[in-house]
């Protein structure tokens, strides 16, 4: 890759960074939602990514299917993660707390998940 192409991927993302301090969007298809939850559906093929999302909501994920994740956290942390069916992780949040991250699928199967956030957090919901 270019200088060229390399600095504008790096601007494309800065910008893509800057615009998840407003973005709940956790998941790809928000599957249902009441006064106390979100469901959220993933599903990325190899290859595949989810833009930078904010969490500040108290939450958990479900992996449905094997595979194998890349993410880069805010922080400037990158981690990467295998994933096996019915594994679960939960984040909580404390008032004014958040994360910002994407996630890519750098596997060779397809990553399904299901994320659950809960609504009685201490921060309130971000607007879709």
């Amino acid at each position: 890759m270019s200088d060229l192409a390399d600095d504008q991927q790096i601007s494309e993302l800065q910008q893509e960074f800057a615009e998840a301090k407003a973005n709940g969007h956790v998941g790809q298809v928000l599957a249902s939602e009441t006064n106390e939850v979100r469901i959220w559906k993933i599903r990325l093929k190899p290859g595949e990514r989810i833009g930078y999302h904010r969490h500040q909501l108290n939450y958990f994920w479900v992996a449905v299917s094997s595979g194998k994740s890349r993410s880069r956290l805010s922080t400037g942390e990158t981690v990467e993660t295998e994933y096996a069916p019915g594994d679960c992780r939960y984040f909580s949040f404390g008032a004014g707390q958040h994360m910002i991250h994407d996630l890519t699928n750098i596997g060779d199967t397809d990553l399904l998940f299901t994320t659950v956030e809960l609504k009685r957090s201490a921060n309130p919901p971000l607007v879709l």
